[in-house]
């Protein structure tokens, strides 16, 4: 009998892909080394937490586990339709905005079709794209001399829309960059692109970004319904736990997303924790204005240890110490620092979420000692 190989079963696109991998957790840090007391600023979480009321609801909740949750997610699509002001058959529920990334590649890709992206953007764009077979189109980004160095280029993405291009993704705010386009560089390209492309507005940062002044995209999907919305409770609500992400579209492109949606795809504890989370508007907004109050310290601070940062609207920043960043990475886990080397074109990077100011203020006493 000849030996078994039952991966090369996958589609040669699936095979051919390399695994997304987030950043490293507190426990796996603690196994490889022995610390105690080690800070994340990995993934971009927020240090304050959920407000109280979606940590109770969340309790409530687990009372009924061992129900189904609702498969349409009917009370919070609702409570999202009323603050966005749209017709609530415009908006879809998703296991974290990432599910509905992947959905919409799914929905709307082949091998046949391309989609286009930026250079530095969510490492999902590509991933979501090639899984399908389809052509990833990576446009690439501003040069370090613009005004939002690294950003996404938007002119050059839309010069680079196929007849075969089925969607555009654009991150605003970026990640893994913080960087964003302005209203009227968005609302431009919506006006020029193909109406056969369907546009997808990655907000996932939107709560931090409208502090420096991002667009709130929403504005424009009466008049481009071949846009996209998609938005997360993991970021500014403090859910990034029990994955929950929403977006907002034209009703026929959340008809066809609802028919590839896994059932039941958000569990019952997360439609509890996001729709208390929605009605505390006041715990989110105070969680993000002392995120953003940090993040210009951190970034003061940077700039004193004569470090580059790209302009950022998230709970991030990103940071070019001029040198290889894996071992400055290295040197930081082993004092019990996490933060995320960047790697592929941006090899001398690291992107470092901004925690609470005890965080940060660690973070900061550490970094010089792991670039010398």
């Amino acid at each position: 009998m000849s030996e078994a190989h039952p991966g090369r079963l996958a589609v040669r696109a699936v095979r051919e892909l390399s695994p997304y991998v987030p950043g490293k957790p507190i426990s796996e840090l603690e196994r490889e080394l022995g610390l105690r007391d080690i800070i994340k600023l990995a993934s971009n979480e927020n240090p304050h937490g959920p407000s109280p009321r979606a940590l109770a609801a969340m309790r409530a909740a687990l009372g009924q586990a061992w129900l189904y949750p609702d498969g349409a997610c009917h009370e919070l699509k609702l409570a999202l339709a009323q603050q966005l002001k749209v017709d609530s058959a415009c908006v879809t529920l998703g296991n974290g905005s990432n599910d509905l990334l992947v959905l919409l590649a799914e929905a709307f890709l082949t091998s046949a079709h391309s989609a286009v992206h930026s250079q530095y953007s969510f490492a999902v764009y590509p991933l979501a794209i090639r899984q399908t077979g389809a052509q990833a189109i990576e446009v690439p980004a501003l040069g370090a001399d613009s005004e939002m160095p690294l950003g996404h280029d938007l002119e050059a993405m839309r010069a680079a829309v196929r007849d075969h291009t089925r969607l555009v993704f654009i991150a605003n705010p970026n990640n893994p960059t913080g960087t964003w386009a302005s209203g009227g560089a968005l609302k431009r390209f919506l006006e020029r692109v193909s109406h056969d492309t369907i546009v997808v507005l990655d907000e996932a940062y939107f709560e931090y970004g409208l502090e420096r002044g991002t667009p709130d995209g929403v504005q424009w999907l009466a008049q481009h319904p071949n846009l996209v919305i998609t938005r997360t409770f993991s970021k500014a609500y403090g859910l990034a736990g029990v994955r929950v992400g929403y977006c907002v579209s034209h009703p026929e492109i959340s008809d066809v997303l609802n028919r590839v949606r896994p059932p039941f795809n958000v569990n019952s504890i997360a439609q509890a924790g996001a729709l208390a989370a929605l009605a505390d508007q006041a715990h989110m907004r105070e969680s993000v204005a002392e995120t953003m109050r940090e993040l210009t310290r951190v970034e003061r601070e940077l700039r004193r240890l004569r470090v580059w940062t790209a302009p950022s609207a998230t709970n991030f920043v990103l940071v070019r110490v001029g040198v290889p960043a894996g071992p400055v990475y290295e040197r930081l886990l082993r004092a019990g620092v996490i933060v995320r080397p960047v790697g592929g074109a941006l090899q001398d990077a690291l992107r470092i979420s901004i925690g609470t100011r005890a965080h940060n203020d660690r973070m900061l006493e550490a970094l010089p000692r792991a670039l010398s």
